[in-house]
């Protein structure tokens, strides 16, 4: 796992360099530059919007007295999606739009829901056959 994030942490930067650097020579570093920062306070306003919506969903969830889980699931993409936003880059850019429109969100937590499933599964077979004896 540590391995991994070390990985991501140094690959994805050095990719997003190498893809803006490219970029930059087609369309100038001006351009490029504009382009990082309109998608920088587009999504910003994005994930104030979309965060605004899913507190607003939280709050009605608490007055019926039902658990937010699906809610608090939506923020979390929301803030991730902001954050990766806010990074410099075109793939961090387009993974955080991804998880800041309602659609793809939808698709990301269906795939969230499986991995958390299988996990879960896993975890009851090995205790089911690896039971203290």
């Amino acid at each position: 796992m540590l391995f991994r994030l070390i990985l991501f942490f140094v690959l994805v930067p050095l990719v997003e360099l190498y893809l803006l650097i490219k970029l930059g020579s087609h369309i100038g570093a001006g351009p490029t530059v504009a382009i990082v920062i309109v998608t920088g306070i587009l999504g910003g306003s994005m994930a104030r919007m979309q965060g605004f919506a899913v507190w607003r969903r939280i709050r009605e969830n608490l007055n019926e007295g039902v658990l937010p889980t699906e809610p608090l699931v939506d923020g979390l993409f929301v803030l991730a999606g902001g954050l990766l936003l806010l990074t410099p880059g075109l793939l961090t850019d387009l993974a955080g739009f991804l998880a800041l429109l309602p659609s793809t969100r939808k698709l990301l937590k269906s795939w969230l829901r499986r991995r958390f499933q299988q996990t879960l599964d896993s975890r009851a077979v090995y205790t089911e056959y690896h039971v203290d004896e």
